[in-house]
């Protein structure tokens, strides 16, 4: 392990580990000399970003509102096995870089200097990955769109399908997928105007980023409703994941100007089963959400039909 340590830190490649709080666990020499790490320290990555953006280092981050940016690059970091992209360091190098993804939240990240490709050639690539950005992140909220969190949802599902046999007696689930939906969000729109309805959006959002997991994705699919997909999840620990969300939105101050302004959301959860199909799946949660909005909004529905624990 020792030897495998000093030939990391040998190789001009930038190689790093982070756990599954998104907290670096090993770094080489290249990747901590790049973003400015000193070789004791072991930072969670928003962290990481946010105080290299305040001194102009490491990553160039083209964006006026960090924290707008934080939560777009949160809502993909680690959300499928394998990502590559490209990115530029303030002191002039241009970075391939790829991260790998253990299904424990666990991730290998390795990156190669190609400053050396022709100009027209890097910027035909940064506008290719520009607009995929675009077309996987919500304009209002930042966080991933409709397109991009339902392609994570069709994931849930092939990989269930592709699980082994529950134990006879048992359904097999391996991840669920909530439907969530701010309460009263028309009457908010009509009372207090378009204005405060998009700071709800923007909070809601932004609120239940913080809370979301590494491997779990947030997305706005439309209006007031939100999709989170929680991957290897059963029913209970999703469940209490929705609870603190719940909580959270309840003592969030949306609006400066207004301090007792409040507002709360539902959600309906189902677990993923062997022989679901995305349509369904969905259907499920949302007919376990219109059960919560019946009840008196505020809570969590849980679906009927699927598993409702498996450990």
């Amino acid at each position: 392990m020792l030897h495998l340590a000093h030939l990391m830190d040998g190789t001009d490649v930038m190689v790093a580990v982070y756990d599954q709080d998104d907290r670096l666990r090993f770094a080489n020499a290249a990747f901590r000399a790049a973003w400015h790490i000193a070789e004791e320290e072991h930072p969670l990555w928003p962290d990481l970003m946010r105080r290299n953006f305040a001194a102009r280092r490491g990553t160039v981050i083209a964006a006026e509102d960090f924290e707008a940016w934080l939560r777009s690059v949160t809502g993909r970091r680690g959300k499928t096995g394998f990502r590559a992209f490209e990115t530029d360091l303030h002191d002039g190098r241009w970075l391939w870089m790829t991260e790998t993804m253990h299904a424990d939240g666990w991730m290998l990240c390795v990156a190669s200097d190609i400053t050396s490709l022709r100009p027209d050639e890097r910027e035909l690539r940064q506008a290719r990955d520009m607009a995929i950005k675009a077309s996987e992140t919500d304009d209002l909220t930042g966080i991933a769109s409709r397109r991009f969190v339902m392609s994570k949802l069709d994931a849930l599902v092939k990989t269930t399908s592709a699980a082994p046999p529950a134990p006879t007696g048992q359904i097999a689930s391996v991840g669920c997928i909530a439907v969530l939906d701010i309460d009263n969000f028309k009457y908010i729109n009509d009372r207090f105007g378009h204005s405060i309805g998009d700071a709800v959006l923007k909070n809601f959002a932004a609120t239940i980023q913080r809370l979301v997991r590494k491997t779990d994705v947030l997305g706005r699919v439309g209006g007031e409703e939100f999709v989170l997909v929680l991957p290897n999840t059963t029913t209970w620990e999703a469940e209490a994941i929705l609870s603190r969300m719940l909580t959270e939105v309840r003592q969030s101050r949306p609006v400066r100007e207004q301090a007792s302004f409040r507002y709360t959301f539902s959600a309906g959860l189902a677990g993923a089963r062997a022989g679901d199909d995305p349509a369904d799946l969905y259907r499920r949660a949302d007919l376990a959400l219109y059960a919560a909005k019946m009840r008196g909004r505020d809570q969590i529905g849980i679906d009927a039909e699927g598993p409702r624990a498996t450990g």
